[in-house]
């Protein structure tokens, strides 16, 4: 059975109560966790509250409405009143024109004419004016009254009151009120305090609620005002998890759900495990340092079922079902925004539906994060996949700072203006604190791109590192290669063949059919290193549905095996494919194994595999040559001792600069790796996560 949670709430002073941002992080959370089930319990008349709900956004959608002061009881599937219900508590009403009538001799009130009312008679009134000769007529009407907030004098049926309403509710819909939190801040909140639930007076609440209300143990009263008071209050209860002061926003998480049981994920990318190491608890200076949780997707349409994850992270699951994730992930950010980043417009596809489904994933993802970030925390998102939230955030959580790292290129501004929907997202990025990057040509880009906005964010270049130690600690445990299904039939170590490793996901951004073409091309100038020289290209496809990398799939298999047949000698062929992903461990060891490092990126953010390899050789007393595309984030700190090349140019470039990585000397190769491995930074991801929430709270106005 599912568990029953029902938050039954005033507006006025209470739900309505406090700072747009409070409130916004309660809608967020109630939104979040849909099994609480929302009921206002209220003054105001169904007319009004509809009036509330159509223009005030950061108001949570109601199940239940409790209007006219306990009078009301609406079901908001259809606005329809509960017939039943409501004729118990207007029993014995003589009607509103009776009430009028009898009470007319009293100037002193004066009635709410602009205010639609049922069951009962609301009048304003000074609490001086406020007399026995007024209580007395009402009781000879047979009526009860309600005084609040100075202000409001309430004429209702005998038995009609918020919590004679909400105990009616409750007992039809079969709600024990050991499951309900009622919150309030005026007197004629007080029968909600009198039924045993569980009670929260907000710290605005009128002295006279907290004097008539007995000090229960169900019944807190905090001094946070309005919605934070009951955020605070849910949080209290065990209803939902408490806040953060730091909220990590990626939409790929670290596993997935997938035939009943948390899986690796299929295509993992250097985010993934930079967040795992910034996250890990047993990385000093991580996840206790900045107590953090990481919101992140669960792709599917059937729930986990009720085993840990088993990271040991703190992660927050915002559900997608598997057609959205489509819309979103595969289409429009793979075949609209992929190309743009990756200065391909010509590429780019824009379906409105798909891009419809990316607006509606950021929304939420906005709405989730916001209900996982206390207040003025600090939000770090990562990567384009939420260009959105930004906007949002900055709506319904002005109190955060908001800061975004791009791990990918970000284009010119004349490329990324060709995307439809630039105005949009420039508009999103505009309402960040701080934004991060690579490199300073990056960070430039992005400059540019926001040129003439109203407020143009920070912005930082934080060159990501890896985690050295881990690296250095695997290549050194490397033992000696042998044939069989781990090294795919690999190069046993003392071998005289030159491997030349690439590794890298399957992306036309990688140039991987560019390469082959230059391994051709160097077979043909120097037919001497047929059956010597093997590249071994270790590339993941991407997850199950995503299409937009099936053209250079097939141009790649196709290369290869044309290559394979035509170089081919007994015992040996020129490229070893591996189209898997392999644990990271295994990675270090083709690392160790490597003659030659080669990326050919057309475009990329930073490219840790180069570094990764370097600190791999370096540890183990090895002299590898880097050859390194000068697109590469990595260029920028590894060009001076790399062999920089221009994949643009396959048949010349390439191929020329393989041949010198293969040709180099010795005494040249040792030079550049000691030069390389001293280029090499040593901050860890940790450390690097830090820097930039420091710089994210200092763009937000915060201190460091």
């Amino acid at each position: 059975m599912p568990v029953c949670r029902v938050l039954v709430t005033d507006l006025d002073g209470t739900l309505l109560g406090g700072s747009a941002a409070a409130r916004g992080r309660l809608q967020a959370v109630l939104a979040a966790h849909p099994e609480i089930t929302v009921v206002f319990a209220t003054g105001r008349g169904l007319s009004s509250v509809q009036d509330i709900l159509r223009r005030d956004p950061l108001v949570p959608q109601p199940r239940w409405i409790i209007g006219d002061v306990g009078a009301s009881i609406v079901d908001t599937r259809d606005m329809s009143h509960l017939d039943v219900l409501e004729e118990r508590l207007r029993a014995g009403w003589p009607g509103t024109s009776s009430v009028r009538d009898a009470l007319n001799r009293f100037p002193q009130l004066v009635f709410q004419s602009g205010v639609r009312q049922e069951g009962r008679c609301s009048y304003y009134l000074r609490p001086e004016q406020l007399t026995e000769e007024i209580t007395d007529a009402v009781a000879q009407l047979g009526c009860r009254w309600t005084y609040s907030a100075g202000r409001y004098f309430d004429v209702l049926p005998p038995g009609a009151s918020k919590g004679n309403a909400l105990e009616l509710l409750a007992e039809n819909l079969r709600w024990p009120m050991t499951s309900v939190l009622v919150a309030g801040d005026s007197l004629n909140d007080l029968s909600l305090f009198l039924l045993g639930a569980h009670g929260v007076i907000v710290g605005n609440a009128e002295p006279a609620l907290r004097a008539h209300v007995p000090e229960l143990p169900a019944v807190r009263r905090p001094e946070e005002v309005g919605a934070a008071a009951i955020a605070e209050t849910v949080c209290d209860l065990g209803w939902v998890e408490r806040a953060r002061p730091v909220v990590i926003g990626y939409h790929r998480p670290p596993v997935r759900w997938a035939g009943g049981s948390w899986r690796q994920p299929s295509s993992p990318n250097g985010i993934l495990p930079t967040l795992r190491s910034v996250l890990d608890p047993a990385v000093p200076g991580s996840r206790a340092a900045l107590d953090a949780v990481w919101a992140t997707a669960l792709v599917g349409d059937t729930s986990p079922g009720p085993a840990g994850h088993g990271t040991g992270l703190p992660l927050a699951f915002l559900p997608i079902t598997a057609r959205r994730w489509a819309g979103y992930f595969h289409r429009a950010c793979k075949e609209t925004l992929w190309p743009v980043l990756m200065s391909q417009p010509d590429r780019m596809r824009f379906d409105p539906l798909a891009w419809a489904d990316y607006e509606k994933v950021n929304t939420a993802f906005a709405d989730h994060i916001s209900a996982h970030a206390d207040q003025g925390a600090t939000v770090w998102l990562h990567d384009y996949n939420l260009w959105l939230v930004p906007a949002r955030l900055h709506t319904m959580r002005p109190d955060l700072r908001v800061g975004l790292f791009h791990h990918t290129p970000f284009p010119a501004p004349g490329v990324f203006a060709r995307l439809p929907v630039a105005r949009q997202i420039r508009a999103s990025l505009a309402c960040l604190n701080w934004a991060g990057f690579h490199t300073d040509a990056f960070a430039n880009n992005f400059h540019d791109t926001l040129a003439g906005a109203p407020r143009i964010p920070a912005t930082g270049v934080h060159p990501l590192g890896i985690d050295r130690t881990a690296v250095e600690t695997l290549a050194r445990n490397h033992t000696a290669f042998t044939s069989g299904p781990e090294t795919e039939g690999g190069i046993r170590e003392g071998s005289d063949e030159m491997l030349v490793l690439c590794v890298e996901r399957l992306d036309y951004a990688k140039a991987p059919v560019q390469k082959i073409h230059a391994l051709w091309r160097l077979f043909d100038q120097y037919p001497q290193l047929r059956g010597r020289l093997r590249l071994r290209l270790i590339c993941p496809p991407p997850e199950p549905g995503l299409r937009a990398y099936d053209t250079t799939r097939s141009r790649l298999e196709t290369a290869i095996t044309e290559l394979n047949t035509a170089h081919a000698t007994p015992g040996w062929q020129p490229v070893q494919y591996i189209p898997r992903s392999l644990p990271f461990a295994d990675l270090v060891h083709h690392y160790v194994a490597a003659d030659v490092f080669w990326v050919t990126s057309l475009a990329d953010g930073m490219n840790l595999t180069a570094k990764e390899y370097i600190a791999a050789q370096h540890a183990t007393g090895r002299h590898g040559t880097l050859v390194l595309s000068r697109y590469a984030g990595a260029a920028t700190q590894l060009a001076p001792a790399a062999v920089v090349t221009d994949p643009h140019s396959p048949h010349d470039d390439l191929a020329r600069d393989l041949h010198q990585a293969l040709t180099m000397p010795a005494t040249e190769r040792r030079a550049r790796m000691a030069h390389l491995a001293r280029l090499l930074d040593d901050h860890s991801p940790a450390q690097w996560a830090q820097q930039i929430l420091t710089s994210i709270r200092v763009a937000g106005g915060a201190p460091s």
